[in-house]
């Protein structure tokens, strides 16, 4: 006799806008576009945004991920590098051509245009502030687009306290736009607070989809039992995730990359779980969650809704040309 065990009922709440941003959805179809028009290899320099699931699908159909371009053998130099959505410092491109290279720019827009202020202040004459984290790889670019000595980085609202330029009065200031919207107010304003003459960025720096994504989740978080957020654990904007969500009021917060990672004993007996997923998760991995739910859990969605997105940034000219099919985004778009 076949005796059907009775799922708990769970609310997932699905914060939409998630996953995917314009500026990761082009990067990634630099690279697939790039192998059918030049076909394999690829040559990516550095995660072309920080997921595994992407950086190992792109590995699969041929790209080849280096640190740096002296990795590149002579007989490939005719194949095309791209660079990374977070954007290179000035050196990369200018030892790509000196090493007589075809590279193609896969910097997310809204990086180069924080790239742009940060040159501009620097062009008026102002020392440049960057709120950012150290190491991560916009934070080196945006860096590397001005010369030494001519930009300092804050990170927290204690760096904002010790920091003491040389010149207080004529100091601009621009952000890494994947940080947390609350935790850079309060940095900036520390800031203004200690230097009233600071100049602030033509535009907000944060970008549109990590402000976006926070939002949702802000609007999914209060009442959950469990947050989880899809994404890296190097993904700046993804651990940003985590934080917003414990801080708007569920009560636990997790960041997962994969199904496989869950802690069916950990997660326990919960009624209202929370889902969104950083701008570099892919939307099969946010399915492949709920799936994994929906087997041991009676699980309703519930959307959250807080912004529709329909940005759509171009990829390089050289590819314009080149179709772009479902069938070779289905692995990540589903």
């Amino acid at each position: 006799m076949n005796i059907q065990v009775k799922k708990p009922p769970l609310t997932i709440r699905l914060c939409g806008p998630r996953g995917f941003c314009a500026g990761v959805d082009r990067a990634i179809q630099i690279v697939v576009l790039a192998l059918k028009a030049y076909g394999a290899p690829v040559y990516v320099r550095h995660e072309i945004v920080h997921n595994r699931y992407v950086v190992e699908g792109l590995e699969a159909k041929g790209a080849i991920f280096v640190e740096e371009l002296d990795e590149i053998p002579a007989e490939h130099r005719e194949q095309p590098v791209v660079f990374s959505a977070h954007g290179v410092p000035k050196s990369v491109p200018q030892d790509a051509e000196a090493r007589n290279l075809f590279y193609l720019d896969a910097t997310c827009p809204l990086v180069s245009k924080v790239h742009k202020q940060a040159m501009r202040h620097q062009r008026l004459g102002r020392h440049v502030v960057l709120i950012g984290h150290a190491g991560h790889p916009e934070v080196i670019g945006t860096m590397g687009q001005l010369p030494p000595g001519t930009v300092s980085l804050i990170e927290t609202v204690e760096d904002a306290d010790r920091y003491q330029p040389a010149d207080p009065d004529n100091l601009g200031y621009v952000t890494q736009t994947t940080l947390s919207v609350d935790d850079t107010a309060g940095v900036i304003a520390r800031l203004q607070e200690r230097f009233p003459n600071l100049t602030a960025p033509a535009a907000d720096s944060i970008c549109y989809a990590t402000t976006n994504r926070q939002e949702a989740v802000k609007e999914a978080a209060p009442g959950c039992d469990l947050f989880i957020v899809v994404g890296a654990p190097n993904s700046s904007n993804s651990k940003r995730l985590v934080e917003v969500a414990l801080r708007a009021g569920a009560k636990r917060s997790l960041l997962v990359q994969r199904a496989s990672e869950l802690n069916w004993d950990e997660i326990g007996d919960i009624r209202t779980l929370g889902l969104s997923a950083g701008a570099s998760a892919p939307e099969v991995i946010v399915d492949e969650i709920i799936a994994a739910f929906k087997e041991r859990f009676a699980a309703e969605i519930e959307l959250a809704i807080t912004a529709e997105e329909n940005e759509n940034f171009l990829v390089n000219r050289e590819l314009r040309g080149v179709p772009l099919t479902h069938e070779d985004m289905e692995w990540v778009n589903g």
